[in-house]
């Protein structure tokens, strides 16, 4: 499978860039500034650990697995994270995407609950339904992140359920287990009212 080109996706608060290996300092500075709110989710701490996920995730967008970005405070002009559209579906390796998930995200503590999440969300469900063509986009969560499922929720994604033991565990001291995943899409059918709700959410953040 040939690799997807990767965007430079910009909005009022974000900037989505194309994850590369001069990113690697600047994502380290962001993950080491309060990693209480990582429980969940697996980030890098070190130089090392920042240079194997850049690695990892430029190897499986050459294989046509991922589009991975990195998130930028446009703003501060700051580096402050990293997203990525994942688990391309395809009929065959020819055909174009029917479904995408987004996911493996996470933020510097410092732009948590500001309009960076919300803008790049709108950015790449925009990229997915318009320059793919998808017909579902799939966002899903450790079950018991309870933050993360409301903020997907916020998002106006529909809840479709509780898969048991989906992957493996990204909670330290849970090596070796399976979690269960909350799963959770938006329709084609649905994206033009999420778009909506999307834009006045960001609009809501501007009047703050």
């Amino acid at each position: 499978m040939n690799a997807y080109p990767i965007p430079t996706l910009t909005g009022s608060y974000v900037r989505l860039e194309p994850l590369a290996p001069e990113h690697i300092d600047a994502l380290v500075v962001a993950a080491n500034e309060d990693r209480s709110s990582y429980f969940y989710t697996t980030v890098f701490q070190t130089v090392d650990e920042a240079t194997q996920y850049v690695d990892v995730m430029l190897s499986m967008w050459k294989s046509g697995e991922v589009v991975p970005f990195v998130q930028v405070d446009v703003a501060r002009e700051r580096v402050v994270g990293v997203t990525r559209i994942m688990t391309i579906r395809r009929l065959n390796d020819s055909s174009t995407p029917y479904a995408v998930e987004i996911g493996g995200t996470w933020l510097a503590a410092s732009t948590q609950r500001t309009g960076i999440n919300t803008n790049a969300k709108l950015l790449l469900l925009e990229h997915a339904f318009t320059t793919f063509g998808v017909g579902r986009v799939d966002l899903k969560t450790d079950a018991r992140n309870e933050r993360s499922r409301n903020a997907i929720l916020r998002i106006g994604a529909t809840f479709e359920g509780v898969l048991r033991h989906w992957q493996p565990s990204m909670v330290p001291g849970e090596e070796g287990r399976l979690r269960d995943s909350a799963i959770f899409s938006v329709l084609d059918t649905e994206w033009p009212a999420v778009r909506e709700r999307l834009q006045l959410k960001l609009a809501s953040y501007t009047s703050r």
